[in-house]
């Protein structure tokens, strides 16, 4: 009989309820089952997971390597999917494989790597992969020269900071006269620059910022699947137009990120982020993680966090292939369950249900029922277009 897996993810997105439900959902029938640990009690990858455990505030990067090695000891991890501390978790990967934990996660010269987004641009180049034109920027004459010369070639400024994860911080420059039009309707991510400029002279600490032309869609996100041995098992492209969304493997997106992923060793999960800069594709982000959205490749017939888990278990799923592109679709919100207030709490075999479909009503997927309470935070679900 073969023995079940216990999984752990750390202080991860609210996106991940969707992995969590595709590694129960696996193709192999194996039991799995899942920790989970986050900084919120109203996280509803708390509610999705088996047992569920409030982290720790104000832990340095090594107490919290600490922390993570007694999480896997106490709580027989055999998996560990790390996101929050990423970097000093892999440099320790020795030290959780003694304990009998893979990490489902790059090497620490990965990482390190793409943890800067000038260090990654320069790096990716060297190798011939495109890249935007970029400036990093500290004060507001470096930002207002930087803005000048992009706008004299005909391109509109954005910046964003040099590390962080996903949009955050993401700003696009205009010249348009703070005014109504910037507190009418929903928030936007249009700037005017006099009020940048104020911002940064008046900051206490210099800013640490990309400044770039805008770049043009589509966005294409390949997600990657790697193995220890540098070869890629899995490369799908998500296409981002609008709200529409889709599927691609042309190989103006899936080569460079194939090269850029066997190059530097991304290993296990990866994202791999391009848009458009004039009329070639350009990198924009890496991640060393699972996107948020790698849940949408189930509508190309895989589960890629199940091959994921297979290949840090040592079992090679082989080449993962999608047997067909799914149909254009779109993102929309849906409600998923909360914890009680009450956390740590664990689930019963009377609590666990089957997971949903993914196109389902989510409110009753990743293992929630009435008794995980009534409240709910909204998730996201895909819609075909």
């Amino acid at each position: 009989m073969v023995s079940r897996v216990r999984v752990w993810l750390n202080r991860t997105y609210a996106e991940n309820v969707f992995f969590m439900d595709q590694l129960r959902r696996n193709p192999s029938d194996r039991a799995v089952e899942i920790h989970a640990t986050h900084g919120s009690a109203d996280s509803p990858v708390l509610a999705a997971a088996d047992t569920a455990e409030l982290e720790p505030e104000g832990l340095s990067p090594a107490a919290y390597v600490e922390y993570a090695l007694d999480q896997c000891a106490r709580r027989g991890i055999d998996v560990f999917v790390p996101r929050l501390h990423q970097e000093a978790i892999v440099a320790h990967r020795a030290e959780f494989e003694a304990a009998g934990t893979a990490l489902l996660a790059p090497p620490v010269e990965a990482v390190t790597v793409f943890q800067d987004k000038v260090t990654a641009y320069q790096a990716v180049q060297a190798v011939g992969i495109p890249v935007p034109p970029w400036r990093r920027v500290t004060n507001e004459d470096e930002l207002v020269a930087t803005v000048e010369e992009l706008e004299a070639g005909g391109h509109r400024a954005c910046f964003k900071p040099a590390a962080g994860a996903g949009g955050v911080g993401f700003r696009v420059i205009t010249r348009t006269p703070f005014s109504m039009v910037h507190l009418e309707g929903f928030p936007s991510p249009y700037v005017p620059l006099d009020l940048v400029v104020r911002a940064v002279r008046e900051a206490e600490e210099p800013v640490d910022w990309l400044v770039m032309p805008r770049l043009e869609q589509p966005e294409v996100s390949v997600d990657c699947l790697t193995g220890p041995d540098n070869r890629i098992r899995m490369a799908v492209g998500r296409t981002k137009m609008g709200r529409r969304r889709g599927f691609t493997l042309h190989e103006q997106w899936l080569e460079p990120a194939r090269r850029l992923a066997e190059t530097f060793g991304l290993h296990h999960l990866s994202n791999i982020q391009f848009r458009m800069y004039g009329d070639r594709p350009v990198l924009m982000d890496v991640n060393t993680r699972p996107a948020g959205g790698l849940h949408q490749l189930a509508l190309c017939g895989i589960n890629a966090p199940w091959a994921a888990l297979q290949l840090a278990l040592g079992e090679d799923p082989g080449t993962v292939v999608p047997p067909f592109l799914g149909t254009d679709y779109t993102v929309v919100s849906g409600p998923r369950p909360l914890r009680p207030l009450s956390v740590p709490q664990q689930r019963t075999g009377e609590q666990q249900a089957a997971p949903a479909p993914l196109t389902a009503p989510v409110g009753s997927a990743g293992g929630g029922s009435a008794a995980a309470g009534t409240a709910g935070v909204d998730a996201q679900k895909v819609l075909p277009l």
